[in-house]
């Protein structure tokens, strides 16, 4: 069929035509950012979930909500050791000097352009050659000990005032939040929990890998109870279904039910493989009922299009020693395995290749759903791997 009209969209954060099984998250920040509008409480939260679950398009949704109800919004993605304050310190600024051009927010906006000068400064941060010539004044004393711990929730609440003033709330998006380290975790907990107890409008809607929720309550004990973390899967057969046939059917096009069931085997449901395998099959298919065979054509295409960009680039990443690590755990078929049996295969001491285990989980490649036990984040990946290094020529006998 015409590529041209090809309805899906596999990529990195890229809305899907249709958004199956996460509308009902998508809703629920939908009703905060309103609630907090009219100055009630909403609870903020951080979706926790696999690569391709669709987080990152959870966050997009939102924002688009925020925006088109004219709340100020920061969106940031962190990554390997990137640092919460350079990066949410232009953003904050910039929503600041936004604050300010309304005459009821004016002086607070103003302030806590002050106090924003004063946490930079603090860490040594330049915001940017734009500060030149753009002096609010000083407020010594707030926000600028160099301690994160302290400042940011003071940051956050000038912030805060301003946008109360203004009669909206600040939306925060942050993705990837496990690459942050405890104490800026404990810091951003901090200050929401203080926006919380002063009722000031700034929300928090986040999502990082499984090993967040245990890094995010080792920084502050009650995490837990200042966010939800509703846990984002693979997709259940019934909208899997919708997130494959609608689409196509917008465009007039049918898929039976043994193609989707073919489609919904081979990516076990997870969003972002149904979208690749929906793409290829369209490509590939001859009329406007796509069937079994069809999809059974394309899967040699979607794997070859995963494992050059959606799986490799992750495996680039790894060190020798870590794709050796990777090697044995993959041969051990689909997880989660035991650490000692993940030694026993790489063939060491379990003690030996903690650090590597360490390392892979800093890097998101795998995690630990459970004590002592490990899997990959990324789902399916035992199955590239095992495609990509077929004679375990990095694992041990």
């Amino acid at each position: 069929m015409d590529p041209i009209l090809n309805p899906y969209v596999p990529g990195a954060g890229t809305k899907p035509p249709v958004i199956a099984g996460r509308d009902d998250l998508v809703d629920k920040a939908g009703i905060t950012i309103s609630r907090s509008k009219k100055g009630l409480f909403g609870k903020s939260f951080i979706a926790i979930g696999l690569r391709g679950v669709g987080k990152t398009v959870v966050l997009n949704s939102i924002q688009q909500i925020a925006e088109d109800k004219g709340c100020p919004t920061i969106y940031v993605e962190a990554h390997d050791d990137s640092s919460l304050v350079k990066l949410i310190t232009p953003q904050l600024r910039s929503a600041l000097i936004k604050l300010s051009k309304s005459e009821a927010a004016k002086e607070l906006a103003e302030h806590g352009l002050r106090v924003l000068k004063n946490f930079a400064s603090a860490v040594n941060l330049k915001i940017g050659e734009v500060e030149v010539g753009l002096d609010f004044g000083e407020a010594a004393g707030t926000a600028d000990s160099g301690d994160i711990s302290n400042d940011l929730p003071e940051l956050f609440q000038a912030v805060g005032l301003a946008a109360k003033a203004k009669k909206t709330p600040l939306v925060l998006l942050i993705d990837e939040m496990q690459y942050f380290n405890g104490t800026e975790l404990g810091a951003l907990v901090m200050a929401i929990h203080r926006m919380n107890q002063r009722g000031l409008p700034i929300i928090l809607f986040g999502a990082g890998l499984p090993q967040l929720i245990g890094k995010m309550g080792e920084s502050k004990s009650y995490a837990e109870r200042l966010f939800d973390f509703p846990k984002l899967d693979a997709l259940s057969y019934v909208d899997a279904k919708i997130a494959v046939t609608q689409p196509a059917k917008n465009e007039g096009v049918d898929f039976t039910d043994e193609a989707v069931s073919e489609i919904f085997s081979v990516t076990k449901g997870y969003p972002y493989f149904l979208q690749e395998w929906g793409y290829v099959a369209w490509n590939l298919a001859e009329n406007s009922k796509i069937s079994e065979l069809d999809v059974k054509k394309a899967s040699p295409e979607a794997e070859r299009r995963l494992d050059e960009s959606f799986f490799r680039m992750r495996l680039e990443r790894m060190t020798p020693t870590e794709r050796k690590y990777i090697v044995a755990m993959a041969y051990l078929g689909e997880g989660p395995h035991l650490s000692g049996d993940i030694a026993k295969a790489y063939g060491a001491k379990v003690s030996t290749v903690a650090p590597l285990r360490s390392s892979l989980i800093a890097k998101g490649m795998i995690y630990s759903p459970s004590y002592g036990s490990t899997d990959f984040t990324v789902p399916l990946f035992d199955q590239f791997i095992r495609r990509e290094f077929p004679n375990r020529e990095y694992a041990s006998d």
